[in-house]
């Protein structure tokens, strides 16, 4: 009887989906084999949530009284990133010992008016299944958080607090002193050299001012900043006007109220007052060489050793990210993009890209050739890091400076395209997580007011000609260069030599002839 009512029931199956959906599988049971074009039959039609188009991409901004800007972007989820962003960074130390911003990094997030310890910022953070950082560069320094959209109240009180209410304290400030000489002593020691020849080459590319100023504390200085200091340059560029509170996930509305509630009118812990000393110096290009001697051999010892490396960076100067010209210069450094020798390859990585049709596959000794763009509201630098063993450090400087010449060319339809394409993806891409877009929304409404929205971006990207790379190189390339050295440099090249060939058509370096090797 058992057996009977199976076939039964494998008939009318077969007999509502048709034979050929149906298939039985060998543990007895069976499943609809139905095409994934094809709606699941007894399934309701979903119903979806309607969005009107602006709504949906538009990022709003709303000015306070006093000068603080409220920036948001919609987001569907149960979590929200909020944040606030300070025009404050390396750059403005020009008046101040350098490493302020390297300390208050460190110092986020410590004890405030309304909070004992980190661990109770912390532990109220874990209520709403949060986690807070804080980041400085050059330019901005940046306080986030990412939580529950219901701990709102609560996460713009706590950051508005930890920005204009931090305390300070002795214990805090001599516990940073020992975070920032270890991170100083790391950097020295890491296998990894690119965050010490970037801070080289911007000292190189603009020497003593803005953003050639050290992103990180100098040693001497390390015992020179205390809480008074802190102060005085909190009260200088903490102001509301230089600030812009952030968020992503959250109505709009709501994130204005919790802004006028625990940011307007609050006297900050430094005092009250109308900032003075802001350094509002213009970055100045210089171009120039920063080389440091150093021995290579060690720094990565173990069964599989990395081999002694000298490291070369070479940057000329681009424009700030205001400029019409930024696009094509970010279409430029996609398309020559480059990476490691042991680079896993695959869909994506810029196996195409110049740096590694004309260099990593060309020149097997060579262990590292990758483009880097930064760019500021001011200025900008793009450069290229290379690496290789020391006895053929003029031979790679040599291919990097013919690589900067050839850029002056026509570039291919193909390389262009792929390189817009790949651009674009990356945008798009970064731009899925929430943390990415609080980022975007943060930097671009603190430098313009205002945010071009991805499609504005990707229509941008789309409209770069060949004729405009070639433009824009061609200004490049009038720039005296600016080259930073790290490792054994007994075969470097000299400045002159370098900026000889990047002055020539070739991009050769001048021949010399020796009589005794």
């Amino acid at each position: 009887m058992a057996t009977h009512m199976a076939r039964f029931r494998g008939w009318n199956r077969a007999h509502s989906f048709g034979v050929a959906a149906y298939r039985r599988y060998s543990s007895g049971g069976g499943y609809p084999n139905v095409s994934l074009c094809t709606p699941l039959p007894g399934i309701p039609k979903p119903v979806f949530a309607s969005v009107d188009e602006r709504e949906k991409y538009e990022t709003k901004v709303t000015t306070l009284e006093n000068g603080l800007r409220v920036a948001s972007q919609n987001k569907f989820g149960q979590f929200c990133t909020i944040g606030v962003l300070v025009n404050s960074g390396s750059r403005h130390e020009a008046k101040f010992p350098s490493g302020i911003s390297h300390f208050l990094e460190k110092l986020a997030f410590s004890s405030t008016a309304q909070y004992g310890s980190k661990d109770e910022i912390l532990l109220t953070l874990e209520k709403h299944g949060g986690i807070c950082d804080c980041q400085t560069s050059r330019d901005t320094t940046m306080y986030a958080v990412s939580a529950e959209v219901k701990g709102l109240d609560t996460v713009v009180g706590l950051l508005a607090d930890a920005v204009l209410q931090p305390r300070l304290t002795d214990e805090e400030i001599e516990m940073t002193r020992m975070a920032v000489r270890f991170e100083l002593e790391d950097l020295n020691m890491r296998p990894d050299p690119e965050p010490l020849l970037t801070e080289m080459i911007h000292a190189a590319a603009y020497r003593g001012n803005t953003v050639g100023l050290p992103r990180f504390c100098p040693v001497d200085n390390v015992e020179r900043i205390d809480r008074t200091l802190l102060h005085t340059y909190l009260r200088s560029y903490y102001s509301p006007e230089r600030m812009v509170l952030a968020g992503v996930g959250i109505e709009h509305e709501q994130l204005v109220a919790c802004a006028r509630k625990y940011m307007l009118g609050v006297k900050p812990v430094w005092g009250a007052g109308t900032p003075g000393n802001v350094d509002l110096s213009v970055a100045g290009y210089t171009g120039g060489i920063v080389k440091i001697e150093k021995d290579m051999s060690d720094v990565s010892l173990g069964p599989t050793p990395i081999p002694e490396l000298t490291h070369i960076m070479i940057g000329l100067e681009s424009c700030s990210f205001l400029e019409n010209d930024f696009i094509p210069f970010a279409v430029l450094n996609m398309l020559m993009g480059g990476g490691g020798s042991f680079s896993a390859g695959g869909p994506g990585k810029g196996m195409f890209t110049r740096l590694y049709l004309n260099v990593l596959n060309r020149h097997h000794w060579m262990y590292n050739a990758t483009s880097y763009h930064h760019s500021y509201e001011d200025s900008g630098l793009l450069c290229i890091h290379a690496s290789a063993d020391p006895r053929q450090v003029r031979e790679m400087v040599e291919i990097i400076t013919r690589e900067f010449i050839q850029m002056g060319g026509t570039p291919g339809e193909m390389e262009l395209e792929r390189a817009k394409t790949q651009l674009k993806s990356m945008l798009m891409m970064n731009l899925e997580s929430r943390p990415v877009i609080f980022e975007d929304v943060g930097r671009q409404v603190l430098a313009t007011g205002k945010r071009k929205l991805p499609h504005e971006l990707c229509e941008l990207i789309s409209d770069v000609t060949a004729s405009d790379i070639k433009k824009v190189t061609a200004k490049m390339l009038r720039s005296k260069p600016a080259v930073a050295a790290l490792g054994d440099l007994t075969e470097m090249p000299t400045y002159e030599h370098i900026q000889t060939a990047l002055s020539s058509k070739d991009g050769r370096l001048p021949r010399m002839y020796r009589l005794f090797r």
